[in-house]
């Protein structure tokens, strides 16, 4: 995996980040989601670092980065915080301007940096989400059925800790199995890695993510509203995802970006994993536009 790139960590923000970095040309920072890590872009790294410097990173809490400790507010997994980590982590690699590509938290993540750091983001994609609080404001209970680690993982310290922590494996192969549509898309060594990945601290650092997600992230939201995406937006989804079920995500985009677009891919929820040719094809001709 990610052969021709380099493995490094950076401090930013007091913490490490781990990341790879490889190619040339203009920037992109490509975020992962949950629960797994920046191998989600294995398939589509190297075809994008044909043309452009590709950086993918884990985020605090997850993979080889920091895990640190949370606060009772959860401001420690804001979406706010995590978004500071990664500019920084850009800036720091010397990139004042990048592109930006994010899947499910990391999505999340970008969609914070779109909106605290307008500057700096030339174009934002965003994979298989709507905003936080556009799920929470229409939850139903067809959501909760689809969605219902979102109401697992908030409960309080310790429980769904030491419910995952009992059998760890199960619980991340199910995840994955879950919202995928086949068995074809993750090969045994893969999902190794995640689990490896995916430890005591890494389950408690995501719960703390989904928590923050849940409260002061709202809060944030509703702070900034007013505050649209103005860099140009493309949104992508999965065909066969809950997104596509529940949604009509440029629809809803459109209340929060100015400028927005977008299609969704034949797949389930991983995209850059399930159908990783189509996802860079459609991301390139964004991008290239």
């Amino acid at each position: 995996m990610f052969e021709d790139f380099e493995e490094n960590r950076s401090l930013v923000n007091g913490i490490n980040i781990n990341y790879k970095i490889g190619g040339s040309g203009e920037p992109i920072l490509f975020l992962h989601g949950y629960p797994q890590t920046h191998i989600l872009w294995r398939k589509m790294a190297h075809l994008f670092a044909k043309n452009y410097t590709v950086i993918c990173s884990d985020l605090r809490g997850y993979g080889d980065s920091d895990k640190p400790k949370s606060d009772k507010k959860h401001l420690t997994y804001s979406k706010k915080n995590m978004a500071f980590d990664q500019n920084e982590l850009m800036h720091k690699l010397g990139y004042n301007k990048y592109y930006l590509v994010g899947h499910d938290r990391g999505a999340r993540v970008a969609h914070r940096m779109a909106i605290d750091y307008q500057d700096k983001i030339k174009k934002l994609s965003l994979l298989d989400i709507v905003p936080t609080s556009h799920v929470f404001e229409n939850t139903n209970a067809l959501l909760a059925r689809r969605y219902y680690h979102w109401f697992f993982l908030i409960q309080s310290f310790p429980h769904p800790e030491t419910m995952i922590g009992k059998d760890s494996e199960y619980y991340l192969r199910s995840k994955l199995k879950m919202w995928g549509t086949n068995n074809d898309y993750l090969s045994e060594d893969v999902i190794k890695e995640y689990l490896r990945c995916f430890n005591s601290e890494t389950i408690h650092a995501s719960c703390e993510d989904y928590r923050a997600g849940a409260t002061i992230d709202l809060l944030h939201h509703k702070e900034d509203f007013e505050k649209k995406i103005i860099c140009p937006l493309q949104v992508l989804w999965g065909e066969k995802a809950t997104v596509e079920e529940l949604y009509d995500p440029i629809k809803v985009w459109k209340k929060w970006a100015t400028n927005v677009e977008g299609e969704s891919i034949n797949c389930g929820h991983f995209l850059p994993e399930e159908k990783p040719i189509e996802t860079f094809e459609a991301i390139s001709k964004f991008l290239s536009k």
